[in-house]
Order: structure tokens, then sequence, then C-alpha cells
């Protein structure tokens, strides 16, 4: 990790959206954003009254889905800090030329498959380990041009969904696709119904990243990766209309925004 704790306390002091907090805190305190704090080794952590892991460096996570509007109460020790994440308006993005039955679909084989894709996800997500591959930062797994935002209303073929829960980049099929973060290997699916070839990493401490619509994958599950080195490459497999990578980061269910995380695009 950006070894620079020592500074948050001054950004803390001028944060608007955090009150008073002497825990030392890295990160964007804004809906989507992550936070990574650490306290003295074995010192325990609260978020909203629920105990987080606490690596044996002192290291843990604080998240802020996309929609929250809350304080979030944050205790270690003796130390109470109040999170008021900061408000982000969202972008609408309308999608056209999609097969009617990967906007609606009805059969029951697709929405078997759905369901399980949705189990698997979920699965993945419900992880909590003692990893703490988080701490080396992340990159952009590929650079192109940003043609999907995270939190944006989606319109497909004129109908709303679900907000977008990650980053689209489009770049050329083939593109090699890098592991945003060291991680292991958790799932490895060939053929998702909505996401098609899909890559899920465990960072540790219940932080994932999901790499979908990849036209191959060249990992297994069980795989230890570094940041940088190649999960796949890019498709359009599953729902898309034409070659690109949707990233996404989560901490257990609540869905990050990788542009916080990786920061501005730059080229390789």
């Amino acid at each position: 990790m950006r070894t620079l704790f020592f500074a948050v306390l001054i950004w803390l002091a001028t944060a608007p959206s955090v009150l008073a907090c002497a825990i030392p805190l890295e990160g964007q305190v804004v809906q989507g954003g992550l936070l990574t704090g650490q306290v003295v080794p074995g010192t325990p952590v609260s978020v909203m009254g629920k105990p987080v892991r606490v690596s044996a460096e002192g290291l843990f996570l604080v998240a802020f889905s996309r929609d929250a509007t809350e304080p979030v109460e944050l205790k270690s020790g003796l130390v109470n800090c109040t999170l008021q994440p900061q408000k982000r308006t969202y972008k609408i993005s309308r999608i056209d030329g999609l097969p009617p039955q990967k906007v609606t679909p009805r059969a029951p084989e697709d929405l078997a498959r759905i369901r399980a894709d949705n189990a698997a996800i979920r699965e993945v997500r419900r992880l909590d380990t003692a990893a703490t591959d988080f701490v080396g930062g992340f990159q952009w797994p590929v650079t192109g041009r940003l043609s999907g935002t995270f939190g944006a209303q989606r319109i497909l073929n004129g109908k709303p969904r679900q907000y977008h829960n990650g980053v689209d980049v489009a770049v050329p099929k083939g593109t090699p696709i890098a592991a945003a973060a060291s991680g292991r290997v958790v799932l490895v699916h060939q053929d998702m119904f909505f996401a098609g070839k899909t890559v899920m990493l465990d960072h540790g401490h219940g932080l994932t990243s999901i790499y979908i619509h990849m036209s191959e994958i060249t990992v297994k599950e069980g795989q230890r990766v570094k940041t940088g080195g190649t999960i796949g490459r890019v498709g359009m497999t599953g729902r898309a209309t034409g070659p690109h990578l949707h990233w996404g980061v989560t901490l257990f269910g609540k869905h990050l925004d990788p542009h916080l995380l990786a920061g501005p695009m730059t080229a390789n």
C-alpha cells in the first residue's frame, strides 16, 4: 500500500465528509468509494456496530454503496468517527440493438441460467479471507475509451434496467486483460447468460473484482495472479453490442466505483 497513512490525518482535518476522525484512513468518503484504515494491530474495529476483519498489520476496509446517504459510524477502541459519504450525480446510459431475450428473458432455461449465475457470483462475494492483496492498490485492466461509467441508470432497448455497477472500456477484441490487483482466481465461468466468459478475483477482506464479456480466459480457479498479469482477452460474449471489458469491484454486497480505485486512465 502507499505508505502515506501519516498524511491522512491532515486530509481528514479538511475533508467535509469526515467529522473529527482520528483513525488513519486512505480513500474517498463518497458514494461508490472505498476506505482503507489502519489501527494498532489487535485493536477491534466495527462499522455501524458490526465487527469487520482487521489484518495482522491492523488494516481494514470500509465501503460506501452507490446510493449511500446515511452517516456511517466507525469505531475502534475508544475512538468513534462519523463518515458522511458525499452524494454524486449519475448519468443515464441508453443502449439499443440488444437481442430482446437478453433484455427481458422469459424462457425457463434462460431464467434458470440467470439464477445459477447470480448464485455463483453471490457466493464469491460472501468470501471473507485474510488476504491483503488490496494493499498494492488497483490499476486499469485495459486502457481505451470509457464507454460505460459506474452508477449510470441504464435504458436497454428503451426499457429501464438496473444501474451500471462497474465500468466499461471499449477496446478491440483480443486485447489482453490484466488483473487490476493481485489476488486469487475464485471463479471462472465460460458462458454466463448476461456476462458471458467471466473471471472473479479475491483480494481479501471481502473485496473482489469481476471481469466479463471476455473472448478467452487464460487462468484457472485457485490460481494466484499478480497485478498486471494477463487473465484473459477482451470479447463481446453475453449481453454486449461490441467488444469491451466490463470491470466491477465489490466489498461483499456493495458495488464500488473502479474509477475511484484505479484513478485517471493513462495509456500503458
